[in-house]
This record gives structure tokens, C-alpha cells and sequence, in this order.
């Protein structure tokens, strides 16, 4: 067994470690390697090095075999990722006992918490044939999520012996033991590691680069991503959370710059555990106890293109029927060195607290048990899942103007179950409003109310048994607006986007080179689902055999105890582990809930950041509006740039040449029956040059014309449906075009918009999803 340090120690401190031992010659060779030859050029006496040999290895073996018992499950072959306490023990034989004692309590104070690499080789030919297992169960799980060695992939890793492992069964897969492609500098071919140093503690950067050195020795290439944080250092009950956001935005940004379509997390088997008992605490639904998908796909500005297909990147995780020992195995069996990562044993964290408590029940019953109630949810999520696919091919049309039309004929005749409706119902919400929230409690209620009541109504109050129910035909939720379809006597429901929800405008800026290669990662993907249907579509249960869909989620276990699945000791640790967890839940939740109700509401703006010509923006993640380049919209009329800025500064007002984009407004509609009716009688600022000798005297009937046929068109659209419409105004607020239907005061302003949301209908991975009409 190896043994080195990360941060690096002074060779006295080494020293000090290295003191008192004549049984462990293994480990002294490892620790002198550690020192080289600074130790040698230590002034200290040979028989004081002897003697300190002797006996502090001996304490020090026996410490790290104690702590390593709280975090590693083969403590007798691991090393503790903190510094132990045998620096402070007492030897009578020492003569210089104090002084060092001394030393080594300044030391322990002033260093960080130190991460320690491990090795252990395996020797056996038990071990060699486990690594063939564990190579054909990795095999299998990437057929079924349609990958093969030819595609390219990357890796999320950070060192951790599950990471490793991933790193391990993946270059393995990669080369299958013959002669793969290599780059020009030895690296396994579309292969690509990625680590992200969250810069939040001093040896962040220092740990990344020798994590980064270890994989490349197993011919795998690496990149590290650096986080800045711009807004300072997130606050420690948003700790984990924030480092998770941003680590998720790095895998996406070097996945497209690489054109990688697929990452592989090392998520297992106890993870998901960890993750049931934490939604179990906060009273998660089936679906959300079904835990993390083996397959799903994320969306990011990164990879919302404007000329092609937005595929995002799809995620799996293969190891997830893998527990954690295995991931040490898998490290052992290939020798590979892992870290450890102090922060994983602080009870700070609600995941790190469920760890360690699944730590005192963990055996082999407890386990199982727990991992056959994950996989029954999972196949109610899978049945679920299904029927909506269904639901939303016969019974969803959307509009290519960002509303969505349900016929409820056709879902009141499927008569699908509640769990279903209202998965269906959140999924569509989702797409409008392009907010991946969970829609629970009363909110999920009332649309559930909604979807039911049919022609399609809501009752808003019930003020007694005796008087009569105030109801409703339209309602807002969920960022959305839901009302009857004009003409549909209730059997149609439209969803529309909803102005009036208390978030700000969303404009992102869009680089046209960033989309160059997204159509390469968009037919990587669309293989890969292509290649997994066949296998996914026999994981997907008959109704009768999916035991969850009628049940509440604190009937979950209940229902599993009268199935059999949990026996009755396995029923109440999991019940006490709720317990425990629910109790420091609510005591954090009284305690943000005090510290919100300090914070004042901003006021927001109805505009964002200008739109300049040549620019593409997304506005709330579901519009597409570009304004092309002049020498692009005036090649036909023969105006150069010069007179194209003065064209447009005569006809539409301002020395700017930009536009603020915002949505439609009553306003407008108003404006466009007055340009109708009398472009003269606008207001001064608003008024259309007649002739200014530059040909902007086009653009009288070219604005009286446009408006004309604007309204037409307006008028087939549904009320809700128009509020959501992009539009752009100039720098006083005036109205210079609304693309989505063709109005524009000017024939030389070029400008479209297209309704492209960022995750698509369903939530991605589904080939299933309806295309816009």
C-alpha cells in the first residue's frame, strides 16, 4: 500500500508522522518516497528517527484504522482523510518531547483538512474475475442506453472512488482490450474527462490537477473547468446546491465546445438510497421517489441553438445498480488511486447526515429491501411516463405562436388514472412556461379539478354546503394561463404563457458561431435514443403489475409493508430515518422562512437588454428573435450601411440603432387599429417620415399595409395567446415591428421570431414528443 498526501507536507512535518516504527517497513519506504531527498538533509539525529519510528507508526496505524471505520467499508486497507490525533500522544522516551508535541500542534491547527490519494492492488484471481463481471454488467447497461464505443463521451469525475471507477469501466468499454484509435498525444479517441474545480476551498486547484494527472496516466484526455463566482461564495445552507448548478453548467459548456453529445455521472446504487430517504422527508410523491432516471437529457444556453435541433446533452449513469463497495473493488481491481473529500462527513448537509445514518442499518436485507421499493416506484415513474407520451401524441397540439391546445374529448375518454392526469397536466405547464418546477399541493388540486370538470371549469370557492360555488372557466398556475378554446363550448383547453407571473424578463444573447456543430451532437443523440427504444420499451410495465398508482406518497411504505417487499424491521428503520431527517428538515425551513420575510421585493422591468442588429436572442427561453445585419435585409434595395442607419433613424425616431424586446401588450393591438385608420394622427414622436428624399417614404404604406394585415391575423389568435408574443419597441418605447406576425414599419427592418423552446415537451429523452404546428 501507497501513501501520499495532497497538500504537500514540509519534510520535518514528515518527519514527525514518519517517527517510531520497526514493524511497518512497507510503510516507511512508502513516507521516505513522500519526503525524497529533502528528509535526508534533515539535521536530526539517527537514533532519534529510530526511536520515533517504533512508536508512532504503530499509533498512527491504529488511528487511522479508527476514524477510517466512519467512512470507508474495508477499513483495514484505507487511510483516514484527516490529519489523526497521534501528533499530540506522549512518549517519555523523547527528548525533546515538548518542543515537538508543540510543533505538531501548530501544524495540525494551520493546515487545511488534508485529502489522502489511495492504493491497493488486486492479487487474486477472485478479484481478476469480479473486474470481468463488473466489465460485462458496465457493457450491458451502456447497450441499453444505446451507446457503443464509437460514440464520443465524457465524464464527469472528482477523484472519488466512484468517479475512478466510472473512469476505469468506461476506458475498458472504450478499448475493449484491442487496439483502439488515439489522438496525436496517446489518448483514448472521443474520450473526454472532465473536472471542475469549484474554487471554493485554497487546495481546489492543487487537488483538480493531480486528480487530472492520475487519469491521464490511464490514457484518458482531461479538462479542468474553473468556477468563478461573481456573486461571492454561496451561503452555506446553499453550499452544495450552488456547487451542483454550476458544476452541471461546466459539463454542458465543454461538452458542446467539444461536440460530445453524452455524459456519464458515476451516481450508484447508494446514492439513490440516500436520495429516497431525503424525498421521503420532504413528502416527494411516487415519482419523485423513483430517484434519478438511468437516462435523461439537460438543456442549457449552451446548447439552445438557433439553426438546428436543440438535443442538449444526454446524461447517464450506468453504475446505478452498482453500491458503493463496489466502486472500491472496481479501484482496488484496477489499482487505481482515489480521494477523499472532507466535506463528505460534515453533518451539515442533509445528504452527508442520511449517509451516515444508512451506515447503522446497513446489511444485506436492509439494503435489497430498500433497493426493490426504489425499483417498484421506478416502474410506476416508468408506466406514468408512457401513458402521457400517449396522452400528449393524441391529445396536445402546439402552436407555433407558444400555446398549447388539449383536447379534453380525448382525454376524458382514456379515462387514465389521477397519478397520470397529473403528470400529464405538469409536463405541459412545464413546456409553456419553460420552468422545470414541481407542481404540488393545492396548485396540482385545482388543475387536476380543472382537467376533470368537463366542459372544463374550476371551482375558485365553496363558501358553504347551502351556497352556491363560485366557479371559473380560466385560471393561472404554474407561470401559465388556462381558459377555454374560442369556439370549443369547454371541450379544448388552451395553455398560454402567462405575462403576469413575478419573474423578470429573461433575454439571453446568442452567439450564430456558438451553433456551428450543434447539428452533429443532434443526430449523435438521436441515434443513441433510437438505439435505446428497443431496449427501454420492454422495461415498461402493464398496468396491472405497477403497484404504486394510487397511492399517496406517505402511504409509499405502508403499501410496501402489506406487499411484502419491507419486512418489519426494515419498515421501521426507514420510518426512523424519515423521522430523523423531517425533524432537521423543518428546523432549517423555520429558520430560512424567518430569514426571507426580512427581504423586500424588487421591483421588475418590462424591458431587458437592447437588441442590437446582427443579434440573436432567446427571450424567456422560448422565442428565437433575430435581427439581421443590414447589408442581409437592404442587399435588394441597394442601401449601404451608411444610409441604412440614417433610414432608420429618420423612420422609427432615436439616434440609437437598437430595440428592446418585450411582450405584447393591449397597447399595441390599439396602435395597430390607429396606424389603420390614420398614420397622421399618431403622436409626434410615433408620426412616418412622407418623404425625406432617402426612400423612407415606403414606409407609409408599408407600415398602413403591415398593420392591416397584422390585425387579420391577430384576430384568428386567442386572446391569452397574444400577451405572450415578442415584440420590439425603440429606445422610447414605441412600437417598431411584432415578427411573429409579420408587422414592421419599416420594409428595411428585418426582424423574426420563432418559437423554439429550450426543453422540449416531455422533458426530453423521448422521441415520442408531438412536433410543433
Amino acid at each position: 500500500m501507497s501513501f501520499t498526501c495532497e497538500p504537500k507536507l514540509s519534510p520535518r512535518f514528515l518527519l514527525e508522522v514518519y517517527s517510531t516504527t520497526s514493524e511497518s517497513t512497507s510503510f516507511q519506504t512508502s513516507l521516505i518516497n513522500t519526503v525524497g531527498l529533502s528528509l535526508a538533509m534533515e539535521a536530526t539525529p539517527l537514533k532519534l528517527k529510530q526511536k520515533a519510528l517504533s512508536a508512532m507508526a504503530r499509533s498512527l496505524i491504529l488511528s487511522l484504522q479508527m476514524e477510517t471505520r466512519m467512512t470507508l467499508p474495508n477499513p483495514p486497507t484505507s487511510i483516514s482523510t484527516t490529519i489523526p490525533s497521534f501528533c499530540l500522544r506522549r512518549h517519555r522516551h523523547h527528548r525533546h518531547h515538548h518542543h515537538y508535541n508543540h510543533y505538531l500542534l501548530h501544524r495540525r491547527r494551520s493546515l487545511p483538512p488534508l485529502r489522502c490519494f489511495f492504493y491497493q492492488s488486486a492479487s487474486s484471481a477472485t478479484d481478476t474475475t469480479d473486474m470481468a463481471n463488473y466489465h460485462h454488467a458496465f457493457s450491458s447497461r451502456m447497450a441499453m442506453a444505446g451507446l457503443k464505443p464509437h460514440h464520443r463521451i465524457a465524464l464527469g469525475v472528482s477523484g472519488g472512488p466512484d468517479s475512478m471507477a466510472l473512469c476505469v469501466l468506461t476506458a475498458h468499454w472504450k478499448t475493449n482490450g484491442l487496439s483502439v484509435a488515439r489522438d496525436c498525444d496517446g489518448f483514448i479517441d472521443g474520450l473526454l474527462v472532465i473536472i471542475v474545480d469549484h474554487s471554493l476551498r485554497a487546495e481546489s486547484k492543487e487537488e483538480a490537477t493531480s486528480v487530472s494527472h492520475r487519469v491521464s496516466r490511464m490514457g484518458i484526455r482531461c479538462e479542468i473547468a474553473c468556477c468563478e463566482w461573481l456573486d461571492g461564495r454561496p451561503k452555506q445552507g446553499h453550499l452544495q446546491e450552488a456547487a451542483r448548478d454550476m458544476r452541471y453548467q461546466h459539463f454542458q459548456k465543454v461538452c458542446i465546445q467539444n461536440q460530445i453529445s453524452v455524459l456519464l455521472i458515476a451516481h450508484h446504487a447508494d446514492d439513490q438510497a440516500e436520495l429516497f430517504v431525503l424525498r421521503l422527508s420532504r413528502n416527494s410523491g411516487v415519482l419523485g421517489l423513483a430517484g434519478m432516471p438511468f437516462v435523461s437529457q439537460i438543456f442549457s444556453s449552451y446548447s439552445h441553438s438557433c439553426v438546428s435541433k436543440d438535443s442538449g446533452i444526454l446524461i447517464v449513469r450506468p453504475l446505478l445498480d452498482f453500491p458503493k463497495e463496489d466502486m472500491y473493488k472496481i479501484c482496488r481491481g484496477d489499482e487505481q488511486n482515489w480521494v477523499e473529500d472532507p466535506t463528505n462527513q460534515s453533518l451539515l448537509y442533509a445528504r452527508n447526515r442520511i449517509r451516515a445514518s444508512l451506515r447503522n442499518y446497513s446489511s444485506y436485507r436492509f439494503n435489497s429491501e430498500l433497493q426493490a421499493v426504489i425499483s417498484a416506484c421506478q416502474q410506476t415513474r416508468l408506466y406514468v411516463d408512457d401513458v402521457c407520451l400517449d396522452l400528449i401524441r393524441k391529445a396536445v397540439t402546439v402552436m407555433d405562436l407558444g400555446y398549447v391546445v388539449i383536447d379534453l374529448e380525448i382525454v376524458n375518454q382514456l379515462k387514465v388514472e389521477e397519478m397520470c392526469l397529473s403528470r400529464f397536466i405538469a409536463l405541459i405547464l412545464q413546456f409553456v412556461s419553460q420552468r422545470n418546477r414541481p407542481i404540488r399541493g393545492s396548485t396540482s388540486k385545482l388543475l387536476l379539478d380543472y382537467m376533470n370538470t368537463f366542459p372544463c371549469k374550476v371551482i375558485l370557492f365553496q363558501y358553504s354546503d347551502v351556497l352556491p360555488r363560485e366557479q371559473s372557466t380560466s385560471l393561472t398556475a404554474a407561470g401559465c394561463y388556462l381558459c377555454p378554446a374560442p369556439g370549443s363550448k369547454g371541450t379544448k383547453a388552451l395553455v398560454c404563457f402567462s405575462v403576469d407571473h413575478p419573474l423578470p424578463q429573461r433575454i439571453e444573447f446568442l452567439d450564430v458561431r456558438s451553433c456551428v456543430g450543434q447539428h452533429q451532437i443532434s443526430n449523435d443523440i438521436e441515434q443513441i435514443i433510437a438505439g435505446s427504444k428497443s431496449c427501454l420499451d420492454c422495461l415498461i410495465p402493464e398496468g396491472s403489475k405497477v403497484h404504486f398508482l394510487d397511492i399517496m406518497s406517505e402511504s409509499v411504505l405502508a403499501e410496501a409493508r402489506r406487499l411484502d417487499m419491507l419486512s418489519e424491521s426494515t419498515y421501521e428503520n426507514i420510518l426512523q430515518l424519515q423521522s430523523e431527517e423531517v425533524k432537521h428538515f423543518r428546523s432549517k425551513k423555520k429558520a430560512t422562512s424567518e430569514f426571507e420575510s426580512k427581504r423586500k421585493v424588487k421591483s421588475i422591468s418590462m424591458y431587458s437588454e437592447p437588441l442590437h442588429p446582427g443579434q440573436i436572442c432567446s427571450l424567456m427561453n422560448r422565442f428565437f428573435v433575430q435581427w439581421k445585419i443590414p447589408e442581409e435585409a437592404d442587399c435588394k434595395l441597394g442601401l449601404g450601411r451608411e444610409s441604412w442607419c440614417r433610414h432608420f433613424r429618420s423612420c422609427v425616431g432615436g439616434d440609437d440603432i437598437v430595440a428592446q424586446v418585450r411582450h405584447m401588450g393591449e397597447s399595441d393591438w390599439l396602435y395597430l387599429a390607429d396606424l389603420v385608420k390614420s398614420p397622421t394622427s399618431l403622436p409626434q414622436q410615433q408620426k412616418l417620415p412622407l418623404d425625406s428624399g432617402d426612400g423612407t417614404s415606403l414606409c407609409l404604406d408599408c407600415a398602413r399595409n403591415s398593420a392591416q394585415g397584422a390585425l387579420q391575423i391577430l384576430k384568428s389568435i386567442p386572446a391569452a395567446a397574444r400577451r405572450s408574443l415578442p415584440v420590439l419597441v425603440n429606445s422610447q418605447g414605441l412600437l417598431l415591428c411584432i415578427p411573429s406576425i409579420g408587422f414592421k414599419h419599416c420594409p428595411r427592418l428585418d426582424v423574426t421570431a420563432e418559437f423554439k423552446p429550450r426543453v422540449p415537451l416531455g422533458g426530453g429523452f423521448s422521441p415520442l414528443a408531438p412536433p410543433v404546428n
